[in-house]
């Protein structure tokens, strides 16, 4: 029986890492890049993927919450993610010069 429980202690602690790794990538994304992939937006991503890292901290993996944790991670990290980095410059926030425009560095007409 401890040998389970060590396995449900590990799966538990993957699910914690996954799930804040995904918020932690949702966090480092533009917000524009959501929008531009038709992805929700980002206050909603970073809600839901919260959420998800908070229940699998709280709550034991035999509980369906962290299961619904589960599948919103999921689908951030197969749905979402992949279509946000698939944008020019992967969706990344960026600290620009005050004469970037929203297609890059604006040269003066040269």
């Amino acid at each position: 029986m401890q040998g389970f429980a060590g396995f449900l202690g590990l799966l538990s602690l993957a699910l914690i890492l996954f799930s804040g790794f995904a918020l932690i990538d949702a966090a480092t994304r533009r917000e524009d890049a959501y929008r531009a992939a038709d992805k929700q937006t980002k206050p909603f991503w970073m809600i839901i993927l919260g959420l998800a890292f908070v229940v699998n901290l709280i709550f034991n993996i035999l509980s369906f919450l962290p299961i619904i944790g589960l599948i919103a991670t999921i689908v951030y990290m197969v749905d979402v993610r992949p279509a946000i980095k698939g944008l020019p410059g992967g969706g990344r926030s960026r600290k620009g010069s005050s004469s970037d425009g929203p297609y890059g560095p604006w040269n003066g007409g040269r």
